[in-house]
């Protein structure tokens, strides 16, 4: 008897109308949530997906704009060694872009490449005050942040957080590297005569470690 009642339960015109109320309410659910649904265009302006910062998208755009104003404010490397025996202090003041750590400096010179050691070569540069050794960044690895901080122009303000701001100094040696080292073969610099303008950062005044913006072999 409890089937059939059961039975007669599921037939009954209550249960019927509750199926009918569920499945109305489904149908104005989907309806909804398909009205507040937009369809946003890859690259348009509602695509979030633009305000997401890109290492590789920043160092292509700012890598020029470094190159050039580091090439335009490029200091003789003889010239500017005598400042800096002269007065370390006053020579990072005039030529040299203010950071924490120690002024970075334009810097240009001709020389004679010589040992390659972890990722650098020294360049032996006449003019130079006695004892001073010069080390160019030639890669693989490209460290530090002497061609983000190169300029004064790109400040940790312009970033979301310090991530950001380090992978900024990434991005500019990485696009550094595809255009100024791109073609080179480092273990097969030593004893060409190449032109080097570049940046360092003045702590040590007799050992100065060039990130190079261009480079030319002669």
């Amino acid at each position: 008897m409890s089937t059939l009642a059961e039975a007669k339960s599921i037939h009954s015109p209550r249960f019927t109308r509750g199926r009918l109320v569920t499945a109305v309410l489904a149908v104005i659910l989907v309806g909804a949530m398909a009205y507040d649904t937009r369809v946003v265009q890859i690259g348009s302006e509602h695509d979030v997906r633009a305000d997401v910062f890109s290492p590789e998208a920043f160092g292509a755009e700012n890598f020029p704009k470094v190159r050039d104003s580091v090439a335009s404010r490029a200091v003789d490397a003889a010239e500017l060694g005598q400042a800096i025996a002269a007065d370390k202090a006053a020579a990072g003041t005039k030529y040299g872009v203010a950071t924490s750590t120690g002024p970075v400096i334009p810097v240009k010179f001709t020389g004679v490449v010589g040992e390659r050691k972890s990722s650098t070569n020294t360049i032996a540069v006449s003019g130079l005050p006695e004892g001073t050794v010069v080390r160019v960044q030639t890669g693989p690895a490209i460290n530090g942040t002497d061609l983000r901080d190169a300029t004064g122009e790109i400040e940790f303000g312009q970033f979301t957080n310090q991530i950001e701001y380090q992978n900024a100094g990434s991005a500019l040696n990485n696009a550094m590297k595809k255009e100024a080292l791109g073609s080179l073969d480092p273990a097969a610099l030593q004893g060409k005569t190449v032109e080097i303008t570049g940046v360092f950062k003045l702590i040590n005044p007799k050992n100065w470690l060039v990130t190079p913006v261009v480079v030319t072999v002669k």
